[in-house]
């Protein structure tokens, strides 16, 4: 348990090689991750600035009329005593 198995050793080197092999890997993908952020914000600002257009399929919207309850006071008590 002490020391570092072959496979631990494997794996760290293959870590590495990642973040270290290559001309400028790292940066590549960062500018990758900034252009895709750049694009979800524009994504975003065009769906603020398109207007509602109501489509000529939908049927127009309807409403639901209501009534305010009436006043517990005005209504007479027809509850038996006794």
């Amino acid at each position: 348990m002490g020391g570092l198995s072959i496979w631990h050793w494997l794996i760290v080197g293959a870590v590495v090689l990642l973040v270290f092999g290559g001309k400028g890997k790292i940066s590549d993908i960062m500018g990758d991750v900034a252009k895709g952020i750049k694009s979800f914000k524009k994504g975003l600002a065009e769906e603020d600035q398109k207007p509602e257009v109501e489509r000529p399929g939908d049927p127009p919207i309807r409403t639901i009329d209501h009534q305010t309850a009436p006043d517990p006071a005005k209504i007479p008590d027809t509850r038996k005593l006794g």
